[in-house]
């Protein structure tokens, strides 16, 4: 049984409008061998269309793990950041921040929009891979599995 997966794969919606840099995050995480199922999401609108199960996303799983990119277009990824926290059924949700800028991190934090990590693109995948696994560890030691 060694080397097996314990839980459900992870789900995670990865915010992000450049195909070139979601084809990478989510070739790193084959890579890495993280069991998990990616939702992509090309800008905020379609985003937070996903996160509250509307229209054509009403059967859409809730995730796990939000990638969050903040340059996007249609709604930026500081507003859709700003209505994840200000719902009470997505609060809750991690979110990781993808940004080509350091300045960002001080941003948010002034704007008190809390995320669980920031990773600066290009995203280093040694520390993208440490910081999904932490996170996916963190989750399942939430989850109490049936015996």
């Amino acid at each position: 049984m060694q080397g097996e997966t314990v839980g459900r794969p992870m789900e995670i919606l990865l915010v992000e409008d450049d195909l070139e840099d979601a084809g990478l995050t989510i070739q790193a995480l084959r890579q890495g061998q993280v069991p998990c199922r990616v939702t992509l999401a090309r800008d905020g609108e379609e985003a937070f269309d996903i996160l509250t199960r509307r229209g054509r996303f009403a059967r859409a799983p809730r995730p796990d793990l939000i990638l969050l990119d903040l340059q996007l277009p249609k709604k930026g990824g500081r507003e859709l950041l700003g209505d994840i926290r200000g719902d009470p059924a997505l609060t809750r949700t991690a979110v990781v921040v993808l940004t080509v800028s350091p300045t960002h991190e001080a941003i948010l934090k002034q704007e008190h929009l809390r995320v669980e990590s920031y990773l600066i693109k290009p995203v280093a995948t040694d520390r993208f891979l440490a910081v999904v696994r932490s996170l996916r560890k963190d989750l399942l030691s939430e989850v109490i599995l049936p015996p």
